[in-house]
């Protein structure tokens, strides 16, 4: 009856444990199907660490083009990260950020989009996946790209005598059931085991976290893959038995981290003696850093294999239900052809549409009305189209080109370098760059506002005409109007953005019109903003005199 009673008592201990689960696993679909299609909240983006992928890695130079640091940021790349972040897992963070700075080829771009139309249009197959990612989310993630992307440590002089001591420990224990006073060999053994052991502590330290997010990072990859559809989508899963081959070691090295009560303490204080007098964990930890150095290729690819996932469906979020974004198409002549273009960070932006054969756009316009808002707007919608085949607007037809800018230029004291020294190198890079085969995107704001007036206007005129050779394209803001006579005729399409007065205050309508710009505000807006008579009087004759 006893064993019938503590049978029972099990099953409904079971029972219950199976049903918390059940209950806890609803709970995380219904908070997961409560945020898709929304940005997260209160989340802490640590650029640092999610960077680090994208950083590190060398597959940037196999890529088509790189976002760099000066476009990423005059975009505010790094605020359009967090709009389009709806990752589940910190390593899916990290591809997603590489991902959006990486342009790769138009075939690899395609086939992510599949892979987007896949969750688009599977709830349960993209929660099912959300759910495994979500065991990736903690920081500790963050550090699998170490194993990937760092240089592995030199093995110390003393690992030469690792084996050997084990081995004399070994033989120590057999002899001295023979001869026992031979056991007395095992103090000074131990001695030295423990120094060599401690040592290799310091090693294994630094890479117990990355260790650790291996083996959860494979189970993980290995229930994802479990899916007939995502195995359809994946032709190449090799790297899963690949470091199944390696899985007891990083399970053996990562055995402390798991450790969490004084039972388990116990328990490992024994197996810790055990290894120090073997030199267990150091000869293994060793063994595991030559598998990390012919792994790296394989940890890699299952590092971009949850990345692509989680990043698909990250898209496949931010497309949902909006009316908003458009997926773009790309042409091998010189044309683009926009319609109701957004910035997705602007709260009620105002559409706009453009329209360009052959030519570039000059874009003038008062303070405040919306220019360099509007390049930038081109530029991101291009970058994004580009990496996760999204465009915010409802058409959206470009070349596939290159970005690059010139927004915000700043001085350098401890490199002694200018404001107009530093565009002047930034803008020579723009004319190497132009001489290449490929077709790109200039953007320029304020061409040489850190200069004279003549010397601006006439060395703009010239090196803007230069960019726009070939098939690329330059967009520049400028409030120079006199760029608009000298470049009219030079290939490129004046446009602007203006203003009205009403009841002593500007509106603006922040919609681009074709044309040059027939109106000024400065001195107005001296005016609004109570300057004194006396320096608008001034300010209107001396600019009568000029005109």
């Amino acid at each position: 009856m006893n064993w019938i009673f503590i049978i029972l008592i099990l099953i409904i201990l079971i029972y219950l444990f199976n049903h918390h689960l059940h209950k806890r696993r609803l709970k995380k679909i219904e908070l997961l199907n409560e945020k898709w299609g929304k940005q997260k909240e209160n989340e802490y983006f640590d650029f640092e660490a999610i960077e680090q992928y994208f950083v590190n890695t060398t597959k940037k130079e196999q890529a088509y083009h790189v976002i760099s640091d000066q476009t990423n940021n005059d975009l505010d790349i790094n605020e359009i990260f967090k709009f389009i972040d709806r990752t589940s897992s910190k390593i899916g963070q990290q591809y997603l950020y590489y991902k959006i700075r990486t342009i790769k080829s138009q075939e690899e771009l395609h086939s992510f989009d599949k892979l987007v139309s896949l969750f688009k249009n599977d709830d349960k197959l993209r929660l099912n996946c959300q759910m495994e990612l979500l065991k990736l989310n903690t920081n500790s993630s963050y550090d699998l790209e170490k194993l990937i992307n760092e240089v592995a440590i030199t093995k110390p002089n003393f690992y030469k005598f690792l084996l050997p001591l084990s081995l004399f420990s070994i033989l120590s224990i057999i002899v001295g059931f023979f001869y026992p006073i031979v056991f007395l060999l095992l103090m000074p053994l131990f001695f030295i085991n423990t120094v060599l052991h401690y040592k290799t502590k310091n090693y294994i330290r630094y890479y117990l976290s990355a260790v650790s997010q291996l083996n959860r990072t494979l189970k993980v990859s290995k229930r994802i893959i479990s899916n007939h559809k995502i195995k359809e989508y994946f032709t190449d899963l090799t790297f899963i038995k690949e470091i199944s081959e390696i899985s007891f070691k990083t399970l053996f090295i990562s055995f402390e981290k798991q450790l969490g009560n004084e039972f388990a303490a116990l328990f490992w204080l024994i197996i810790e003696l055990i290894k120090i007098q073997f030199n267990i964990e150091a000869i293994i930890f060793y063994s595991f850093i030559d598998d990390i150095i012919t792994k790296k290729e394989n940890i890699d690819k299952m590092f971009c294999f949850v990345g692509k996932i989680d990043s698909a469906i990250s898209v496949a979020s931010v497309s949902f239900r909006n009316d908003n974004i458009c997926k773009p198409r790309f042409v091998d002549t010189k044309e683009i052809t926009i319609k109701n273009m957004l910035h997705p960070l602007i709260d009620d932006c105002i559409p706009n549409d453009i329209t360009l054969q052959n030519k570039s756009l000059l874009l003038t316009g008062s303070n405040m009305s919306g220019k360099t808002t509007f390049i930038r707007m081109l530029a991101i919608n291009s970058i994004l189209s580009q990496t996760l085949n999204i465009a915010f607007a409802s058409e959206f037809s470009i070349p596939y080109y290159k970005v690059y800018s010139s927004i915000r230029i700043e001085d350098n004291l401890l490199e002694n370098t200018s404001y107009y020294l530093k565009e002047v190198l930034t803008i020579r890079d723009f004319i190497e760059i132009s001489k290449a085969k490929y077709p790109s995107l200039f953007i320029l704001d304020e061409i040489f506002k850190g200069t004279n007036t003549i010397e601006r206007i006439s060395g703009g005129k010239a090196i803007l005409s230069y960019l726009n050779k070939g098939d690329n394209f330059v967009f520049v803001s400028t409030h120079d109007i006199e760029l608009t006579e000298l470049l009219v005729n030079d290939r490129f399409e004046l446009y602007h953005f203006s203003e009205k007065i009403e009841k002593n205050e500007l509106q603006f309508d922040h919609k681009l019109k074709k044309g040059k710009l027939q109106t000024r505000n400065a001195i107005k807006i001296l005016e609004l903003y109570g300057y004194p008579k006396d320096i608008i009087f001034d300010a209107r004759k001396t600019e009568k005199n000029f005109g």
